[in-house]
């Protein structure tokens, strides 16, 4: 018999004890599975045999009822007694093998994997999918493994190349960062995503699990469609409709409407910034027509978040980590553009650390900096920096450097310099305008930070003002120009635009992707 066709867009992992007063666990699960839940696993690591048998066996008619699979975390026997559909294992637990010839063929097996070792050996075992993570801290289960955060999960579905074997991710995701999760999930070479995300408390210990799942099966399938609408396999979800011509005077054109969007909606920014440009960066804001905002603490980001246009955070002074945590986890659960510019990342460790720790907290729209600050959030060693500068001649190849990175971290990365180059991961726009003498001014890198903002939150609220209702897009910011410059984004200011041209074919490869040379003066 075939094994059947599995949904694993939303995952369900039970928890007993995690079930809110009064609600019987058996209402729960048939809740949540009418509210979008596609696989059930009945996971008790605490409950005697026959108890556990119980459970199984109500459970699984539940799970038929809708035709939703039902595995067993573990216990082979329980699974064997019930008929499940399969199992799920740990990495400390019955090898695959020896699992695989005490089941029936047509059996479900999956194994949680921390790295990318667990992974190829996993695929080698001949599972038929994996379970990644942590993504981030859990209460639900006693986790030895670091946390990965959704970059860590990228680099684990690398592994996944070439074969047929699914992947969930799982801990700590809910329906307030599963868009980020799905989102930062990608692999860097070869653009696999997550076939679904496995969730716990977030469903089960809601009082309405109907509407819990809900919301996160609704986020996790528009992922999906977004996915499948891109024209090309290494298409970004964050990105929307990417055909585009692309030379000097359609980014002019671009830049004009960006601007006349900012004087229109005239957008307040929220800046986290360093305490030596907080006037500097005011005062740019105001000049391109938008509303500057200097809020660190954490207890205003939720209100904040909902009423700005976009967010800069620039730790170039680190006063207020806690806020920056907090204003980009806001800023992803609103839709909203982040631009992050690590301001000497490189100098300290306390600095690369933070660095780490925010982007894989929540999702950047666009990343800026010098060549020395992000060859240290690449762990790059072609170009140093002391303290906020670079040191030397920067890049051998800028443009490949800027690409890969871009899909590395699953956003726009712009470069600064004299030359400055901007990429999405796929294309790359060269400007040649830039002057030495403004690494003279303390403080101009950061303004262009602000003015990224700035035209990200005025392309924003463009689209914003024109999206009125509908379904869910998946995609975690919004922004794109005017039709009349195709549907493009623009570089150095949008969330969703890719510099592409417009025949740009399905079948080409990473290595081919063109480099577009754009002089603006």
């Amino acid at each position: 018999m075939a094994k059947p066709h599995v949904d694993y867009s939303l995952y369900l992992v039970t928890g007993r004890d995690l079930l809110p007063p009064g609600k019987d666990y058996f209402e729960s699960l048939e809740e949540s599975i009418r509210g979008g839940v596609t696989l059930v696993q009945i996971r008790e690591k605490a409950t005697d045999t026959g108890k556990f048998l119980e459970i199984a066996r109500r459970s699984l008619e539940i799970c038929h009822k809708y035709s939703v699979p039902l595995l067993i975390n573990d216990r082979i026997d329980i699974a064997l007694a019930i008929g499940a559909d399969g199992v799920h294992l740990g990495q400390a637990d019955m090898p695959i093998d020896i699992a695989r010839s005490l089941l029936p063929p047509n059996s479900i097996i999956g194994k949680t994997c921390n790295n990318s070792e667990h992974v190829r050996q996993a695929v080698e075992e001949g599972v038929d999918y994996v379970g990644l993570g942590p993504v981030w801290g859990t209460k639900t289960k006693d986790v030895t493994a670091p946390t990965t955060g959704p970059r860590g999960i990228g680099t684990m579905l690398d592994e996944l190349e070439g074969s047929d074997v699914k992947a969930v991710a799982i801990a700590g995701i809910k329906s307030t960062n599963v868009l980020h999760c799905l989102h930062g999930s990608v692999s860097p070479a070869s653009n696999r995503s997550l076939d679904g995300v496995a969730v716990v408390s977030d469903i089960v210990a809601s009082i309405d699990p109907f509407t819990a799942a809900s919301k996160i099966v609704t986020i996790v399938k528009a992922f999906k469609r977004a996915r499948s609408e891109q024209t090309h396999i290494f298409s970004n979800p964050l990105l929307g409709d990417l055909s585009v011509e692309y030379d000097a005077e359609s980014v002019k054109k671009a830049v004009g409407k960006a601007l006349n969007d900012i004087k229109e909606f005239g957008p307040l920014v929220h800046q986290i910034t360093n305490n030596v440009v907080t006037t500097q960066s005011a005062n740019a804001t105001l000049a391109l027509g938008g509303s500057p905002i200097m809020a660190t603490a954490p207890e205003e980001m939720e209100d904040l978040s909902k009423v700005t246009g976009a967010l800069l955070v620039n730790f170039g002074t680190i006063q207020s980590l806690a806020g920056m945590l907090a204003a980009g986890r806001n800023a992803n659960i609103n839709r909203k553009p982040i631009v992050f510019d690590p301001v000497g990342v490189g100098a300290t460790q306390y600095r690369k650390t933070c660095a780490q720790e925010l982007l894989n907290e929540w999702q950047a729209t666009v990343i800026k900096g010098n060549a020395g600050e992000l060859a240290a959030l690449a762990n790059s060693n072609e170009v140093q920096a002391r303290g906020v500068d670079s040191v030397g001649n920067g890049f051998a190849d800028p443009a490949e450097f800027v690409r890969s990175l871009a899909r590395k971290e699953r956003c726009i990365i712009a470069l600064t310099g004299t030359t400055d180059y901007i990429s999405d991961g796929y294309i790359v726009l060269k400007l040649s305008n830039g002057h030495p003498l403004l690494g003279e001014i303390t403080g101009s890198g950061c303004m262009v930070g602000t003015c990224v903002a700035t035209f990200c939150a005025g392309v924003s609220l463009r689209e914003h003002a024109e999206r009125v209702g509908g379904e869910d897009d998946g995609r975690l910011a919004r922004g794109k120009t005017s039709k009349a410059v195709g549907r493009s984004s623009l570089p150095l200011s949008t969330s969703s635009g890719n510099l592409r041209p417009r025949k740009w074919k399905r079948q080409q490869k990473l290595k081919s992707y063109r480099h577009v040379s754009v002089e603006i003066h």
